[in-house]
């Protein structure tokens, strides 16, 4: 069984988003596009995990420019055949903890990391993400509530707390993959000191978090 993250994530990379297709989840998002796309409107966007591109195609429609980032070029390269409106998209091969930039950015989206984190982790995560945008900027994440029947089920939990899921590609190969699940008092814990206007939008397999850099 692999349990290389990164290894599993170019394997799939052309089936990704088979997930979005679910037709429980159609509402959740569709509502989550409109919500993205009003919080993006006008404003320049640094996008990490980007993946095959499945957000960056729907929030191009309204910011003004998006660099969407993913450490795997394997789903870069699926990004990179979208139709996507806004000419204003770059793409780069990147990993949020070599991240180097001499420019901040005006805000930050990641759709689907945070539950990719160890929970050891996620405070350097948060660290090097606020670090990559201006004071004052917006973060915004994505990521899903665990509904049974529509998530596969937790497999495997290891000493620090954290969940993992068996998944299976089209390929025949199987995958022990981080999945974690937080609650919202979790996740307002991990943003005490380091963000302000903290806001969590929570549909049903989806939740929203939408917060500002504090300003030092």
């Amino acid at each position: 069984m692999n349990v290389d993250m990164v290894s599993y994530y170019k394997d799939r990379a052309e089936e990704y988003e088979k997930i979005y297709s679910k037709p429980e989840r159609q509402e959740d998002l569709k509502n989550a596009t409109e919500i993205l796309q009003t919080i993006f409107k006008g404003k320049s966007v640094l996008e990490i995990a980007c993946g095959t591109g499945y957000w960056t195609e729907r929030i191009a429609q309204g910011a003004a420019s998006i660099f969407a980032t993913d450490i795997n070029e394997t789903v870069i390269d699926v990004a990179k055949r979208k139709s996507i409106l806004n000419t204003q998209v770059s793409f780069g091969v990147t990993d949020i903890y070599n991240f180097s930039s001499l420019d901040k950015y005006e805000s930050l989206f990641g759709g689907f990391i945070w539950s990719h984190i160890k929970l050891q982790d996620i405070k350097k995560f948060l660290f090097n993400v606020n670090n990559l945008v201006y004071p004052g900027g917006t973060v915004v994440f994505i990521d899903n509530n665990f509904v049974e029947g529509s998530n596969l089920p937790i497999t495997n939990t290891d000493g620090k707390g954290n969940t993992f899921q068996t998944r299976k590609l089209e390929d025949g190969t199987t995958h022990l993959v981080l999945k974690n699940f937080p609650k919202e008092i979790v996740l307002r814990h991990k943003l005490k000191n380091i963000a302000t206007e903290v806001r969590i939008i929570n549909l049903t397999y989806f939740w929203i978090l939408c917060y500002t850099t504090r300003i030092l």
